[in-house]
Parts: structure tokens; sequence; C-alpha cells
């Protein structure tokens, strides 16, 4: 309640400031589109497909958990300038929920990624926090569909461009189609019986289902739950039964749980290798391959076919 309290405190302050602004129109003297995004694989999206017809301002960084984010003073400021605000949804932003919800009533354009992805393409969450598992940018295809989506948006508010947008999309859509290829090929070296895939928490069910990877995760799809003695105790089995080589920690959720499942495995006397480092809800460093969309799948393939097939 207290948060909820400062951020409608936070509204009304910026309101009052920018009271001669109707919401939704930038303060900048550029004809560009001001585009707010809420995730990194957001923020990338629209840089792709916007390029330099739009000004993009993403929110949160390398490494930062979508689900645990809290908006700043200044976060609230570039909401309220935005021309878009385009976020995942689906209850990634769980802590952000709020105050979308209270912009999208005050006349903001808000658009969530999630409304791209027809419902038999969801996967259900199975807990308290979300109705479906939000991670949906891990099959490609509906990165594809979010891809179509975002173009027609910045088309819709941005005529003038509109033929830009499509080449982007067009372009970046051929890209997805290679990187798909590849991750198609590099799993097939890994045998089907290592084809199982153990993280920090459950954010790669999308990918599984694409790919033909069992996935388990320490903690739930959301890290606002954490992981228990029962759930350590019992991957931990899992692991050691099925001779799992690998478990990864991801760049967004403390290693610790990871370390510690790690730990458990190795006093049944089996030796479990922490794999290496995937971006799950958030991508490397800005300006880094890494820092792409499809940086960010190839690091993540490469390290998973490394630690499980062995060569």
């Amino acid at each position: 309640m207290k948060f909820k309290t400062i951020i409608f405190l936070a509204l009304g302050i910026v309101a009052l400031v920018s009271c001669n602004q109707p919401p939704g129109e930038s303060t900048s003297k550029s004809d560009k589109l001001n585009v707010v995004s809420t995730t990194t694989m957001i923020t990338d999206l629209m840089n792709q497909i916007g390029g330099d017809n739009i000004k993009v301002q993403g929110l949160m960084g390398a490494g930062v958990d979508p689900h645990l984010y809290k908006a700043t003073e200044s976060d609230v400021t570039k909401l309220y300038n935005a021309d878009l605000i385009i976020f995942n949804g689906l209850h990634l932003e769980g802590k952000l929920v709020d105050i979308l919800d209270k912009m999208n009533q005050g006349g903001q354009r808000t658009y969530a990624i999630g409304d791209a992805i027809p419902e038999g393409r969801l996967l259900n969450a199975s807990n308290e926090y979300a109705q479906h598992d939000p991670h949906i940018w891990f099959d490609i295809e509906n990165w594809k569909l979010a891809a179509s989506y975002v173009a027609g948006i910045l088309a819709s508010h941005d005529e003038k461009n509109s033929a830009v947008y499509k080449a982007n999309l067009d372009r970046y859509l051929v890209e997805l189609d290679a990187l798909q290829q590849m991750v198609v090929e590099k799993l097939a070296m890994i045998p089907r019986e290592q084809r199982v895939l153990i993280t920090a928490h459950d954010a790669f069910e999308y990918f599984g289902r694409a790919y033909g990877v069992e996935v388990r995760g320490l903690q739930g799809i959301s890290t606002v739950s954490e992981a228990g003695a029962a759930d350590v105790r019992n991957l931990a089995d899992f692991i050691f039964d099925r001779n799992i080589p690998a478990v990864f920690v991801e760049s967004s959720v403390p290693v610790r749980n990871v370390k510690a499942l790690q730990d458990a495995v190795n006093a049944r006397g089996f030796e479990v290798k922490i794999g290496g480092e995937l971006f799950s809800d958030a991508l490397g460093t800005h300006g880094t391959r890494e820092g792409t969309y499809i940086g960010m799948y190839e690091h993540n393939i490469n390290t998973i076919v490394s630690a499980l097939s062995g060569k």
C-alpha cells in the first residue's frame, strides 16, 4: 500500500508540472516518436523495428529482474511524457502493473507485447501471480509475432515512416529465421536423453516446448516466490537420478540457490557442474552482442550446448 501511495503522489506531481501538456504528447522538439519500453528485450525490439525514426527509453537495464522492478520517480516522468508505452504484460512487470494501469486510464497509449500472442500459444502459469507464463520471448515464433505487432503500432502512429518500419520488420524476420535454424542445428548436438535444462527459475518453458527440451526451474515462474529446502531436495534427487551433467545460473537471478542445489547434488555423491550463466529476464550489457535479443539467444544456446553435449 505504501508503494502505491508513493506512485500516485508522484503521478500527481508530474501531472501538475505538466498540466499544459496533453497525455502522450512528447516534450521533445523532435518529430520522432518518444517510446518508453520496460524490459531490455522490448527495448531492443523497438530499436530493431523503429531504427533512427524513434527515440527509445528503456526503464530496465542489463541484469534487472522485471518481476521485482519498482518504478522510480524519473520512470514515472518518462512514462507520462511518452508518446507510446510498450511493455511485456502477462504480469511480468508485477510491481509496475498498478502504474501502467493508471497510465492507461489517464489516456496514455500503452501496448502489451503479450497481446500479440494468440491464447493457444500461451503457456499456463499455474501459480498465484499470473494466469499465463510471461516469458514469451524464448519461443522465437512468438518473437516474430511481437515484431510484427510493434511494426504495426509504429506505423499506425507514424504513417509517414510506415514503409521504413515494414522494411525493418522484413529484415528482422529474416534474421530471426536464421536464428531459429541455428538453434535447431545446435541442439541436435546434444543427445536426446541429455536435453534437460535446469535453471535458477522457471523462465524457459517456451524454449522447452518449441525445441523439445525438458525444463526444470528451482524457483517458480516469478522470482517473487522463493525456493525452499524441499524444492532444492527434490530437484537434487531428479539430477542425481537422471545423471544431469550441468545446471545453469541466470544473469538476473542471485546465484545462491543454484549453488545450494549444486552442493545438495554433490552431497549425494554425484558431481554436477554449473554450466554457465544464461540470460533469462534481461539481455546483456547495452552495446554488446549479448545486449541484443539475437545475441542473447546465441549466447544461451552456445552455453547450453557446450555444457550438455560433452563436446
